[in-house]
């Protein structure tokens, strides 16, 4: 067992680098199966041939009933204990339900008759919902036994940053620069290839979260220790209703995964680099080139993190991020000519874009990335205001605001497209910019991921569990732990 006591607080409990690096890739692992099925719009509608708005419909819904099912999938994990322990076996059968659907999805589907296409893409993503979910969920969760100490838990962020770039830069580059080339556009051969690599990293990911958690994944480690609270699904709305710091960190980080949804949405980046700078190769140079400011970005913001708190980070980097937005809104309302923004001839135009959307995807993702180990603050303040160690409820709570608030991304990018005319088919790498296109691209990647943010800031304002109040927090769980310990060794 690590630990760490600092000077004049709790003892806490700390984990080794590794093991944080280690278990960070669980997240990585299920984002990396989110990368791939953020393409089966693609393939739904130009290989299936299933309607737009049918399916931007199915994508929301399958997302809220993801967010419907998380309280099930939290209780389930509270009330998990086996001789492998709480996390470890939840995560590997979320990886193998949601591999194996999204392997049918993408290799069935168009095969069946039309008549049983729909059903049958709706029932696959469904089951796909619950193993993401059970996988996903254990991220949050195990923040809790991972570690306590304030100067570790802002690392995860480090880890996750590093990693995110990894999937969503490193693959929109591997699609848009290798993939588009080879295969000539989104067909079955790039998906087939696509997912293959993609599954097969995403295992990888999962085994190494495994190791990074096994250490910690015993019952010493879980809350108080003890069950000094029993917990049933009929308490989980008096804890939800008396958790305020639950309630704004839930609502403020989901809009915030909004925000980043809409920005990464496959169509999204298909206007914005494919149309709008008239070269969708672009988006994965630019990516390239953004990955290092990004990195500097995460670096910066755990640091601060580190001495003043998560909410201070949180509240800094989404007032940085929205700020960013709204300057390249501004630019490409000044500029006579977006496709003025090129690599072949860097001027002005350039470095402010690369500047702003630089700044805007570092410091607009850090709240989402934030905001995992804030669960476990979350987490840690239930158990020392009620005894009870719930933290797959806490997880799954918070991912069920998420969901649905999150799950509005693909049905405003199909509703918007839709209203300027995409109602087959979305929008095309190489089409003519026309006004209407100019307006909605703006509108879908800059604008409305900055009122999001805004959002996000005014909830933070009622978020009360900064560094101070989180010391305080550790602490009194800390005393109830001493306290405990030392009744069972007079009864012994």
């Amino acid at each position: 067992m690590s630990s760490t006591t600092m000077q004049g607080g709790p003892k806490y409990n700390s984990s080794k680098l590794w093991q944080i690096g280690f278990f960070t890739l669980n997240n990585t692992s299920t984002n990396l199966q989110m990368f791939l099925l953020g393409f089966v719009t693609y393939y739904a509608t130009g290989i299936a041939g299933l309607a737009v708005m049918v399916i931007s419909t199915v994508l929301m819904a399958t997302r809220l009933f993801d967010g419907l099912i998380d309280p099930t999938i939290g209780y389930i994990i509270d009330k998990t204990e086996s001789k492998f322990g709480k996390f470890r076996p939840l995560i590997i059968i979320g990886y193998l339900i949601s591999v194996a659907t999204i392997l049918i999805v993408y290799n069935v589907t168009h095969l069946l008759p039309e008549s049983l296409q729909l059903i049958f893409f709706v029932a696959m993503l469904v089951v796909n919902k619950i193993g993401y979910s059970l996988q996903c969920s254990v991220t949050k969760a195990a923040q809790t036994v991972l570690t306590n100490n304030p100067k570790q838990r802002p690392l995860y962020a480090i880890f996750d940053g590093i990693f995110n770039v990894g999937v969503f830069t490193g693959g929109q580059i591997f699609v848009s620069s290798y993939l588009i080339a080879k295969h000539g556009g989104f067909n079955m051969p790039l998906f087939t290839e696509l997912n293959s690599y993609g599954l097969i990293l995403s295992g990888i990911f999962a085994i190494l979260a495994m190791v990074g958690i096994w250490e910690k994944d015993r019952k010493e480690f879980y809350g108080l220790a003890e069950d000094t609270t029993k917990t049933s699904l009929r308490d989980y709305w008096p804890i939800i209703k008396g958790n305020r710091p639950l309630q704004m960190l839930s609502l403020s980080a989901s809009f915030d995964k909004l925000a980043t949804s809409l920005l990464r949405h496959s169509v999204v980046v298909v206007m914005l680099f494919g149309i709008l700078l008239g070269d969708y190769a672009l988006s994965g140079t630019i990516g390239l080139i953004t990955i290092i400011p990004q990195l500097l970005i995460t670096f910066l913001v755990v640091s601060v993190a580190r001495k003043s708190g998560l909410k201070n980070s949180y509240v800094k980097s989404a007032w940085i991020g929205m700020l960013s937005f709204i300057g390249l809104i501004a630019l490409f309302l000044i500029i006579d000519d977006p496709t003025s923004v090129s690599l072949s001839n860097i001027g002005i135009t350039t470095i402010l874009f690369l500047v702003l959307y630089s700044l805007g995807l570092g410091f607009g993702n850090i709240p989402t990335t934030l905001v995992v180990p804030m669960i476990a603050d979350v987490s840690d303040y239930e158990t020392a205001k009620s005894g009870r160690y719930v933290p797959g409820m806490m997880g799954t709570i918070f991912s069920f605001i998420d969901q649905l608030v999150s799950s509005l991304a693909p049905v405003i990018v199909g509703a918007v497209v839709g209203m300027i005319g995409y109602s087959s088919e979305f929008p095309q790498v190489g089409e003519a910019l026309t006004t209407p296109l100019f307006a909605v691209t703006l509108l879908l990647a800059f604008g409305l991921p900055a009122l999001c943010l805004v959002v996000s800031i005014i909830a933070m304002k009622f978020y009360k569990l900064d560094s101070k109040r989180m010391e305080e927090i550790q602490k009194e769980i800390a005393e109830i732990k001493e306290k405990a310990t030392k009744k069972e060794s007079i009864v012994s």
